[in-house]
């Protein structure tokens, strides 16, 4: 019977499908220093099927000059951990603070981020609170005024006995339309303690500025 469970578990694994995630990121300028800052995000196991996550953040950036920003931000998601099972889903709160330091290296720019988060989950029922870092080094390269590359390594780490999280890493285009719109096209893979996925990454950047010209 034990082989028969794990023989099932491995055909119903996502692990080698090519997944996709949906996202909507945008800022918003309120004045020469403060930034508003929303995401949403719908995630897939699979390119357009099979469910996994809905994510919204939102957050308020501060410059302190061009070369560091801060970011204090909440989230909420709900994620459906399994794959073609069903098991209850996960529901999160989380809370989350980022220093951004920002960079130029050969033509490259480079933003190095950590981010602390504090995240209260539900699921069956049970509540659990969780803490964890994450340092990513992410690169752009403007190949033209209106097409840029980009890519990233990010590592999770938890403040639990097996520590580490996930290392995502992933390249990718951003195409400028317009001064306030871009198109994001990448892909990411992302390394578990168990497990591993590959996701395709399709994104609308907004960008607006509000703030009142003399």
């Amino acid at each position: 019977m034990s082989f028969l469970s794990l023989k099932t578990q491995a055909q119903i694994s996502p692990e080698n499908k090519l997944g996709t995630w949906y996202m909507f990121n945008a800022t918003h300028k309120l004045s020469n220093s403060v930034k508003l800052i929303t995401n949403a995000h719908v995630r897939y196991f699979e390119l357009a099927s099979e469910y996994q996550q809905e994510i919204y953040r939102l957050g308020l950036n501060y410059t302190f000059n061009k070369t560091v920003n801060l970011t204090l931000g909440t989230v909420y998601s709900i994620t459906d951990s399994s794959y073609k099972e069903n098991l209850p889903d996960l529901y999160e709160y989380r809370f989350y603070q980022d220093i951004n330091i920002n960079d130029k290296w050969a033509g490259f720019l480079l933003k190095h981020r950590v981010r602390l988060a504090q995240r209260f989950r539900r699921q069956n029922f049970e509540n659990k609170t969780t803490h964890r870092i994450r340092y990513g080094l992410f690169l752009r390269y403007p190949i033209s005024k209106k097409l840029t590359t980009y890519a990233f390594n990010e590592i999770f780490i938890k403040f639990a006995t097996k520590s580490f999280g996930q290392n995502r890493t992933g390249f990718g285009f951003i195409q400028k339309l317009s001064k306030q719109l871009k198109l994001k096209l990448g892909y990411m893979h992302t390394l578990f303690s168990n497990t591993k996925s590959h996701r395709v990454q399709l994104g609308i950047i907004l960008n607006t500025n509000h703030i009142k010209q003399k």
